[in-house]
């Protein structure tokens, strides 16, 4: 009995030490989003606005990143909205404007969080599908791959520059892709809304046509039973 009861106030002790120094270590680190320290980051969204609202998003950016967002109404009212972006100082880098699409680049970016809002207060009764494209490209991250190598007495220089070249030109390929999503949507919206316009208004033509025909042979029987039964009444008469 006793050396059973002897290892629990040591279990109770070990148990103590492990809570403080997990509080010690859960509190000194710092609370940094998983996708900050990437060295690029795409993101696509599709957001509905509601009439007459206006909603913001933001996004991290690292200092001297590149920054890119673009903008494109996908479908709703007249298929146009605000479109403005805020630095971390909160200026207005790019002012609103009511476009169909839109887009913005920085190149050397201040650090921060970038406010993308997207304004439909315009519009007071539909409202809008809007495609938001989104990169964040560190290149000094690629400066620095270049540094570690040298330290290593590496001559890497040539395949640095390829990779740094072949990243910039995949993003320019994602900023492509994008585009042609976004036109490819908007493409099948507009054939979607013509179809229906089309069907819509061929059975309302055929229901009025239908409708003309019934009411003619309605009145042209109509009439030669009027012109039947005066027929017999003079010739009673006689």
């Amino acid at each position: 009995m006793g050396p059973k009861f002897a290892t629990l106030p040591l279990v109770f002790l070990i148990f103590v030490c492990f809570c403080v120094d997990f509080r010690i270590v859960s509190g000194t680190e710092p609370t940094v989003p998983w996708y900050e320290n990437l060295p690029a980051v795409a993101m696509d969204y599709k957001v509905h606005i509601d009439p007459g609202k206006e909603d913001c998003y933001f996004q991290y950016v690292n200092p001297g990143a590149t920054f890119y967002v673009s903008f494109q109404v996908v479908r709703g009212g007249d298929g146009m909205a605000g479109f403005a972006v805020r630095n971390p100082n909160g200026e207005i880098v790019h002012p609103y404007q009511w476009k169909a699409n839109s887009e913005y680049q920085d190149q050397s970016a201040t650090g921060g969080y970038y406010s993308v809002c997207i304004d439909n207060q315009f519009s007071k009764f539909a409202g809008k599908l809007v495609n938001i494209y989104i990169t964040v490209v560190r290149y000094d991250l690629w400066e620095q791959y270049t540094k570690d190598v040298e330290e290593l007495n590496m001559n890497m220089e040539n395949f640095t520059t390829t990779i740094m070249n072949a990243e910039r030109n995949i993003n320019l390929m994602l900023q492509f892709q994008h585009h042609t999503r976004g036109r490819e949507a908007w493409d099948m919206n507009l054939l979607s809304a013509n179809n229906t316009y089309v069907v819509r208004w061929s059975l309302i033509q055929i229901i009025v046509i239908a409708g003309t025909m019934i009411i003619q042979v309605y009145f042209v029987r109509k009439l030669f039973d009027l012109g039947g039964r005066k027929g017999g009444y003079s010739k009673t008469g006689i």
